[in-house]
């Protein structure tokens, strides 16, 4: 036979589980999902011309782009060209 209190022990243990998960939802996975979304808009806006910085810490201006990997100008030196992927950038400063 069931009791009153066993059922009631069964339906607090549902709400807790329940709240645990949506408690993740919100502490892990939706930061995460807004960080992976500020991202993706971030290697979309990349264009030439562009000043950025990259994860090492160094600025340089977009030159050129293909599909994955951007060409980089570091400083005044224009034979300082590297290709890198862009993964890479962290920061993207828009020329005025």
């Amino acid at each position: 036979m069931v009791t009153a209190s066993a059922m009631g022990g069964v339906g607090f243990w549902v709400v807790y589980a329940a709240f645990l998960i949506g408690l993740m939802y919100f502490i892990a996975i939706r930061p995460q999902n807004k960080e992976k979304k500020r991202l993706s808009e971030l290697m979309e806006s990349i264009a030439v011309g562009d000043t950025i910085l990259t994860s090492s810490g160094f600025y340089g201006v977009v030159i050129d782009m293909t599909e994955d990997t951007v060409i980089i100008e570091f400083g005044n030196n224009k034979n300082c060209r590297i290709p890198m992927q862009k993964s890479a950038i962290v920061q993207v400063e828009k020329p005025e």
